[in-house]
């Protein structure tokens, strides 16, 4: 096992990783930009180094300081975390360069899912379905038209680089299509440094399927079960449950499967998401792979009763799948709602700053992963999550009930936050009947009965 890990992220997925360390006996060595240097993930490592000035781009996207600490520190593997470098194959490679074990896949299958382009040629030699689209990256405005008329509108244009709903542009007659063509390239390149982009079709209101992958170098991949992430807004994933309403035990077999052999057929190894879109007939039609731990990955440790960050550095460290993971067993619902420093009656705008008071919600089956406190201020630079709340009940009810409960406990001054939104989506009775898709939330938010109501008890008084 090893001795030190650095964690090269911050907020809440580098707390997360700092105290499954913790559990098992491993010192931690955290980095942080300047304007993390009063951030939890700091204060409860072990060491922490400075690498920067407050952009991502100055800090936590350098490789070259990330790689000069863990010199400095000493540290024998570095875990990623999600976002920043999780899924650069170029910092898995330099990290095994520097003999240092990189805690995730092999830069040879990040090389394969990580680009979606290549994700999806991988798909159809394994005999995965995916949606109909470009056989590559789109060169021009022109071959993109030829390929809509082909398949025929509505489409989407997607950056075959990164995620988290950037990149992607739809497309429902020829009028629009430069427009998103050009407009999908633009925000690629600023996000992801990388212009390249590919066509789909446009499923109209899918529901958004994931399945968790555990391999280990040992020869076992397993699936976890699936995660349903189809309540989004902007394409940005806002709320998760585990399982999905929708899915089936046979549908659950069939997709199972066949996420188990993409995985195996690009020698995965480590945590990883297949996701897939599903139509309401039951077909389902890969879309990209995620080689990286997940920030809804808490659901699937609550409903299987693992540690799947734990799983991930053990993995690493060359061990085999634990027993209770080479052979899940589901025993639970759960469901997460990411808490985010924005204001949802202004369009959800970015509301970063100092919070005065925090208080979190508790109490059985509500578990808080969170780098907030009182008097914690919130930076402008990063992704605007503060928080997930995750509840776990022996019924999708209960777990419903149950978050709307920790919901209205929740109290936060000094920003505002999306709990008001979040409240609203637990008490309407779409989203209770498991009825809800990808259009949900555009949905809801433009029906005449949707009000963010405010908590209803004294602290919020």
């Amino acid at each position: 096992m090893f001795e030190k890990i650095l964690i090269a992220n911050r907020g809440e997925i580098a707390l997360r990783v700092i105290r499954a360390c913790k559990e098992l006996g491993i010192r931690t060595l955290a980095v942080y930009s300047e304007a993390d240097v009063d951030s939890l993930h700091v204060q409860l490592a072990d060491e922490a180094i400075c690498i920067g000035a407050p952009p991502s781009s100055e800090s936590y996207l350098k490789i070259d300081r990330i790689m000069s600490a863990a010199e400095v520190g000493d540290v024998d593997a570095i875990h990623p975390g999600y976002g920043f470098l999780a899924e650069n194959a170029h910092f898995a490679e330099v990290c095994e360069s520097c003999k240092i074990k990189f805690i995730g896949p092999p830069a040879s299958a990040m090389h394969a899912m990580g680009d979606k382009n290549s994700a999806r040629a991988c798909a159809r030699k394994a005999g995965v379905s995916v949606t109909p689209g470009s056989d590559g990256i789109i060169e021009s405005e022109e071959d993109a038209i030829k390929i809509a008329q082909r398949i025929g509108y509505p489409v989407m244009i997607k950056a075959v680089a990164g995620g988290g709903g950037r990149g992607m542009r739809a497309a429902h007659s020829e009028a629009s299509l430069a427009p998103a063509f050009h407009g999908a390239r633009m925000e690629a390149e600023k996000a992801f440094g990388n212009a390249d982009v590919y066509l789909e079709k446009l499923i109209i209101h899918p529901h958004h399927i994931e399945f968790q992958i555990m391999a280990d170098r040992h020869g076992h991949t397993v699936h976890l079960g699936e995660r349903d992430c189809s309540i989004q807004r902007r394409n940005q994933k806002v709320i998760e449950e585990c399982p999905s309403p929708l899915i089936t035990p046979v549908l659950r077999k069939k997709m199972g499967a066949a996420a188990v052999k993409l995985a195996q057929s690009v020698g995965y190894e480590n945590a990883g998401t297949i996701e897939f879109l599903v139509d309401n007939e039951g077909h389902y039609y890969f879309i990209e792979m995620n080689t990286r731990i997940q920030v809804e990955h808490t659901i699937t440790e609550e409903v299987y009763g693992c540690d799947l960050v734990k799983e991930q550095i053990r993995i690493a460290a060359g061990e085999r799948l634990s027993p209770h993971v080479a052979h899940p067993t589901p025993r639970l619902h759960a469901l997460q709602c990411r808490i985010n420093a924005e204001d949802p009656e202004k369009n959800f705008q970015p509301s970063p700053g100092k919070i005065v008071f925090y208080y979190a919600p508790g109490g059985r089956g509500v578990r808080i992963d969170s780098h907030a406190y009182t008097g914690y201020i919130v930076p402008p630079y990063y992704d605007s999550m503060i928080a997930k709340i995750i509840t776990v009940g022996a019924t999708r009810e209960s777990a419903i009930d149950r978050m709307r409960r920790a919901l209205d406990e929740y109290y936060i001054t000094g920003i505002k936050t999306t709990v008001p939104f979040h409240s609203a989506i637990m008490r309407n009775a779409e989203f209770r009947a498991g009825t809800y898709d990808t259009g949900f939330v555009e949905r809801v938010m433009a029906s005449e009965n949707f009000e963010l109501k405010p908590a209803s008890n004294r602290l919020h008084e």
